[in-house]
């Protein structure tokens, strides 16, 4: 397998009106009976991108990757690849392959076996399948344990041939289900990194389905949030977080302290809102869009805030209240502040002395406050 060369430092595809997508989901659907597992989902994903289907368990993520793969037929809708469509190809017919969470190696077999397996069924000449298991053993670097069973390999390096195994035959597409969920926490933050590395290098789109956010925000160009059967938001990591279009998203995606209210000023740059849960107005730095009266939720996240026993002047995106919990995390501790109102929220702040220098702890009054640029509003 020849490796291309990197992506540039700028990958964006999707945001090129004459870009072509390898993948072209259009209105898809898949029903059991009466429950809608995928309803009518458009997506397109582009060559060389790392895309990921973000949500929880039942959200219909897992389905639309196994019409994807060709394992179920779409109840209604169209999955093109290459501009192919698929609907009538087979699942071994299709320039796809797929990694399972379980990683499904041959006990019987040694590694150097396990990846060669799926060229012998393709009837590669067998000079060249020794040649390809040696390229793609090295790129996971697991060359040195070629001879080694399966039961011989930690989870981590069964999960490096199982992707090798895949790599071979130079997919199209590569279909990840929850990959890394059998590891452990430091192994599964160490592989997110190499995956990335290796997808990189070797162009292949790959296609990931996940419930954990932490590893779809670092392995990701792009995410698609799943719920209830359909994509509420496709984004960048980073436009995912920072500006969600729903409340799910919001919440969904990291912590969020999302307040209700009434649009009471709508301007070129700014959004005041109503709230009469804290008894004030909020602040937005930025035009909403919404009419004079309409109901809005604000979002601020918890890093976003400020935290300080004294009282702030001026008193702009402002609220009072006590110290409830404490959790410290080490890196951050992240402290609950109980209002006036009985709501709690949440505030983020990192860690820059140590523990015995703590400026607040529990049952101090506190001001939170938080700039305008800071927050969204999102409508209900």
């Amino acid at each position: 397998m020849a490796l291309p060369s990197a992506k540039p430092q700028v990958f964006a595809p999707w945001n090129d009106p004459e870009a072509k997508p390898l993948i072209r989901i259009e209105g898809v659907s898949k029903s059991f009976g009466d429950f809608h597992a995928v309803n009518k989902v458009d997506l397109d994903i582009y060559p060389g991108e790392f895309f990921s289907l973000l949500g929880a368990s039942g959200c219909g993520k897992t389905t639309l990757l196994r019409m994807l793969a060709g394992f179920e037929t779409p109840t209604e809708g169209r999955i093109s690849i290459d501009g192919v469509d698929m609907t009538s190809i087979p699942p071994y017919e299709r320039p796809i392959n797929m990694m399972f969470q379980s990683y499904a190696l041959f006990p019987h077999m040694t590694v150097a076996q396990n990846v060669a397996f799926g060229l012998k069924q393709d009837r590669v000449p067998k000079r060249l399948i020794g040649n390809k298991v040696r390229e793609v053993l090295d790129l996971v670097q697991m060359s040195r344990f070629a001879e080694r069973k399966p039961q011989q390999l930690s989870g981590g390096q069964r999960q490096r041939v199982a992707l090798a195994r895949c790599l071979a035959k130079e997919p199209k597409v590569l279909l990840l289900d929850e990959p890394l969920a059998a590891l452990d926490k430091k192994l599964r933050e160490q592989t997110q990194l190499e995956l990335v590395n290796i997808q990189d290098r070797v162009g292949i789109t790959f296609v990931m389905v996940t419930h954990d956010q932490e590893e779809a925000m670092t392995m990701s160009a792009r995410i698609g949030v799943m719920n209830a059967g359909s994509i509420e938001q496709i984004g960048t990591p980073v436009e995912i977080y920072e500006y969600p279009t729903t409340t799910f998203v919001a919440d969904f995606i990291g912590t969020a302290n999302m307040f209700d209210g009434v649009v009471s000023l709508e301007e070129q740059n700014r959004t005041v809102v109503d709230c009469s849960e804290l008894e004030t107005q909020l602040t937005v730095g930025h035009a909403s869009g919404v009419a004079v009266g309409a109901p809005v939720t604000v979002m601020v996240r918890p890093e976003k805030m400020t935290v300080q026993r004294e009282k702030p002047d001026p008193r702009i995106n402002c609220v009072h209240g006590v110290v409830s919990d404490i959790a410290y995390l080490g890196d951050i501790s992240i402290y609950h502040v109980r209002l006036e109102s009985g709501r709690k929220v949440q505030v983020a702040l990192t860690n820059l002395r140590h523990t015995s220098e703590q400026r607040l702890t529990w049952d101090d009054e506190v001001y939170l406050t938080w700039h305008p640029a800071n927050s969204l509003v999102l409508v209900q």
